[in-house]
């Protein structure tokens, strides 16, 4: 495992943070396994939000903090304020309460990364940022920043953080992998973010300039580069994608890109997700994946993943940027 800082956090950061949307106390051994596996690996950095198997996610990983006594070696990451069915939920007070709902579950005094799920651009981002900073001094959070917020609104919200002595976000959190998102994975209006595809390539030069901490989600576009299929496959394995990954990857280019990372897989003798994350690692962004496993060789197979190095050329070659890798 490799390591990062992020402000605030109290201990260096797993450069691959774990998700854990799998972790539940209805299958309490096997996510204690995996959680046990994870901690025994390095990957010390956990991902999870207030929605999380309806909050189950939270509740399982504050047992097994406690039961384990390991809450001081762990970065917990966790969300709120995701919007629902009737509304968003971007305010003080859904701030709030979902970060206290978070802490009795986590059994803990402080997440270490708190992020809002979503953003609201018709809230002022001071009132965001000053609902954070009340929390941050009280001792509930350790740092703060943005889930599926553009980096325009990072910008704004750091910009009144700096002018108001607030601490700036210490991280955000966007989607962000080879396989670009041709759709939303959940719609038009579920208020995702991507850095991912050509039309991104802005926002991508901000965070490599600016040095923010990217905790990508969907690295692998929801096992789109799982190695499971191929497009000689594609047909008839296609239903191994959930809906939202059908929706966002399942498209020509992507296909084209999976067609790439076979080839350089193959000649690099590593498998499909480590190429595909080794792209994720590359270049000039301080990104931090999150990744998905069900067992200790999936997290064995991502640690390995670390060890591949790619070039500007062969990064621009997998996404379609160049014909060649030289």
């Amino acid at each position: 495992m490799i390591y990062g800082t992020i402000e605030g956090v109290r201990i260096p950061v797993a450069r691959l943070m774990l998700g854990t949307m799998i972790v539940t106390t209805e299958e309490r051994e096997r996510s204690y396994r995996l959680l046990d596996d994870a901690l025994e690996l390095g990957f010390t950095a956990l991902d999870t939000a207030h929605v999380y198997a309806g909050g189950d996610s939270e509740r399982c990983i504050g047992d097994w903090m406690r039961d384990r006594g390991v809450r001081d070696s762990v970065v917990v990451e966790s969300k709120g304020a995701h919007p629902n069915g009737d509304r968003k939920r971007v305010t003080p007070y859904d701030i709030g309460a979902d970060l206290l709902d978070s802490l009795a579950r986590l059994q803990t005094d402080s997440i270490d990364i708190y992020l809002l799920h979503r953003d609201d651009p018709d809230v002022p981002v001071g009132e965001i940022v000053d609902a954070l900073w009340e929390h941050l001094q009280a001792g509930r959070i350790a740092s703060y920043g943005g889930s599926n917020w553009t980096h325009v609104r990072v910008q704004a919200a750091n910009d009144y953080a700096l002018a108001n002595g607030r601490a700036p976000f210490a991280a955000s959190s966007p989607n962000y992998g080879l396989a670009e998102q041709v759709e939303d994975p959940w719609g038009a209006n579920s208020g995702s973010v991507t850095l991912s595809g050509p039309e991104n390539a802005e926002a991508r030069a901000w965070y490599a300039d600016d040095g923010l901490p990217v905790l990508a989600w969907s690295s692998l576009g929801r096992g789109f580069f799982s190695g499971r299929f191929g497009r000689a496959d594609l047909e008839s394995k296609a239903d191994l994608l959930d809906g939202a990954a059908t929706r966002a990857y399942l498209h020509e280019s992507n296909v084209e890109r999976l067609d790439r990372v076979e080839e350089l897989a193959g000649e690099r003798g590593c498998t499909v997700p480590q190429m595909a994350m080794a792209y994720v690692l590359a270049g000039s962004m301080n990104t931090y994946p999150i990744v998905g496993a069900a067992n200790r060789d999936e997290l064995v197979a991502n640690d390995a993943a670390l060890s591949i190095k790619l070039s500007d050329a062969e990064c621009a070659w997998l996404n379609l940027e160049s014909d060649g890798r030289d």
